[in-house]
């Protein structure tokens, strides 16, 4: 009876071990979610002006940072203007590609 026991003792172990990485797996999904990223492109089109106002109006940066961006931007072809989980950037991709913007989130 004692071996049913440790079975079962044993049973509830590895069972218990598996919850505990599912709970993990769960845990590095929701990190892996946090960190995508707004990604800013270059192009032909916008004014330093334009992009600089949009970015202070929709992702709330301020106007130095926007700048910042902007100058990223020109001389390196995409700048990242800002991260975070995918359901706040989407609708900040979606206004800056109205604006003219060209926008990703990686």
């Amino acid at each position: 009876m004692s071996n049913v026991i440790k079975k079962f003792g044993d049973y509830l172990f590895e069972n218990n071990k598996g919850k505990e990485q599912e709970e993990t797996d769960v845990d590095v999904l929701e990190n892996e979610k946090e960190n995508n990223i707004l990604v800013i492109y270059n192009d032909d089109v916008n004014s330093f002006d334009h992009v600089i106002d949009s970015l202070v109006d929709i992702c709330k940066h301020t106007r130095e940072q926007a700048n910042q961006i902007a100058m990223l931007v020109h001389y390196k072809g995409k700048c990242e203007a800002k991260e975070g989980d995918f359901d706040t950037l989407l609708p900040m991709k979606r206004a800056l590609n109205k604006r003219g913007i060209t926008a990703n989130i990686e």
